[in-house]
């Protein structure tokens, strides 16, 4: 637990110092993700870090808030609106006040989790999730969210071995990619080979010939959060299942969602 832990408080380090370095009007522009602002993908974190919290201490206030976004989805269809109106919930002023509030907040989180039992079954919106997943989970959102900000500013990201975490979500949600969409469970994993940043040699399931997915861990980590199409890495995909699920892989929770077109985010 305490690893991925410092894995989230790591991000959010970086996170936060991107954060400062942009002006004003890219506080507020579009990115390659759904036109989400980066205003209102710390508003997303932030919201989901509290969410977080109350799913362990605070039931009453979880119910509250599950009721409001469930009518928000209902009601809203496209996720830019959702977006804003979660950012609106928040009652935020201004970029200071939101960014201290985030970080105080996922702080918090940190703390409370640190002093959990990695075993303990969390309430979320969906199936209940241990705490050690729900903390991954959390640190697999930011990272992703992160990346739309280096996009929009075309800086280059420094990557950590800390994206194992991903890599590990990435492997175990394959069935449920082909779940969520209704298709039927394909009956063999891909054989899954990445280079971590370090340099490192890390590996999945049963080494074949047949299928198989080989590279950078940080190709692999932006496939299955579906921050780039699996066209526009360097991955080297064998065999017919590997490929089919690279091209719909999505290790987050949620409909089932489609990657970037070949070339819009890369």
């Amino acid at each position: 637990m305490k690893e991925v832990i410092s894995a989230i408080r790591n991000e959010v380090i970086t996170l936060n110092e991107l954060a400062a370095s942009l002006n004003s009007d890219q506080w507020q522009s579009p990115t390659k993700f759904k036109d989400w602002s980066p205003e209102l993908i710390i508003s997303h974190l932030y919201y989901f870090d509290l969410m977080t919290i109350y799913s362990h201490n605070n039931h009453e206030k979880f119910d509250e808030e599950a009721k409001f976004l469930f009518s928000t989805y209902v009601e809203i269809k496209q996720s830019l609106p959702r977006a804003q109106k979660v950012l609106e919930r928040l009652k935020s002023s201004n970029y200071q006040e939101l960014v201290e509030a985030w970080l105080i907040g996922n702080s918090l989180m940190c703390e409370v989790f640190e002093q959990i039992d990695p075993k303990k079954r969390c309430r979320w919106f969906g199936p209940d999730m241990g705490a050690r997943m729900f903390m991954t989970a959390r640190y697999m959102e930011t990272w992703s969210h992160s990346q739309a900000i280096y996009d929009l500013i075309n800086i280059q990201r420094d990557y950590s071995d800390d994206i194992k975490n991903i890599a590990n979500i990435g492997v175990k949600t394959f069935e449920w990619t082909y779940i969520n969409r209704k298709l039927e469970v394909p009956k063999s994993k891909p054989f899954i080979q990445l280079i971590a940043p370090s340099g490192k040699q890390w590996e999945w399931n049963t080494d074949t010939s047949d299928n198989s997915v080989i590279g950078l861990a940080s190709d692999f980590c932006h496939v299955v959060t579906q921050n780039r199409n699996i066209v526009d890495t360097n991955l080297e995909v064998k065999g017919e299942i590997a490929k089919h699920w690279m091209s719909i892989a999505q290790c987050f929770a949620g409909d089932p969602e489609e990657p970037p077109d070949n070339g819009y985010r890369v």
